[in-house]
């Protein structure tokens, strides 16, 4: 079995015109023909600037995408933010324990799918704004557990293009599928280039 590319995009939303107003007043460009559907995992890439996070939200409204994301859970201890971030659909996570997270996240997507709800959750899978090997395994193994797609969502400051446009749904062959997704992801170039993980998973 191998990586498979899903073309079908049966989930149509309608997003904010004065989001995708403002992205183009700023030189931003965004690509988005709408989902595989109603669940999934997706990564942006690359994560290397506290930047990524307006230009993400203001695409997020320009799609119309209800999503949830994780976040450091310091992030959210913080007064009037966190409570900011929860209304925006974060979900605080506890890096020591990503185990049980895993789980919770692949239990929640398997629900909402049987119950027929929306709920994607979105992911930095390096974790950090920081240079490292590779990406942290969490979005791979959710994706997987759950049998939902996963999205590829790059945010390149180098084009100011933001693409969601490709979407796979996993092998199992941890190896293969990263190889693929690397091919798919290209070389979006972050805020912060030299602070780009390369694509894979350590």
């Amino acid at each position: 079995m191998s990586t498979t590319l899903i073309t079908e995009r049966p989930v149509q939303l309608h997003g904010s015109p004065l989001a995708l107003w403002t992205l183009r007043r700023l030189g931003w460009t965004l690509d988005f023909s709408g989902l595989p559907g109603p669940q999934g995992v997706m990564v942006v890439y690359p994560h290397t600037s506290n930047f990524d996070f307006p230009i993400g939200l203001l695409a997020k409204w320009a799609m119309g995408l209800q999503v949830n994301f994780w976040g450091k859970d310091s992030l959210f201890r913080v007064p009037l933010f966190g409570a900011w971030m929860k209304w925006l659909g974060g979900v605080p996570v506890n890096r020591s324990a990503p185990g049980g997270l895993v789980a919770q996240a692949a239990d929640h997507l398997r629900r909402c799918r049987n119950e027929n709800t929306f709920a994607w959750l979105v992911v930095a899978p390096e974790g950090t704004r920081k240079l490292t090997d590779g990406w942290r395994s969490g979005f791979y193994r959710v994706a997987h557990q759950a049998d939902v797609p996963l999205g590829l969502a790059t945010i390149d400051f180098g084009r100011r293009h933001i693409a969601v446009s490709q979407f796979v749904r996993l092998s199992g062959q941890q190896e293969s599928d990263m190889a693929h997704v690397a091919h798919l992801l290209g070389d979006p170039k972050g805020y912060h280039p030299a602070n780009a993980s390369p694509v894979r998973i350590t």
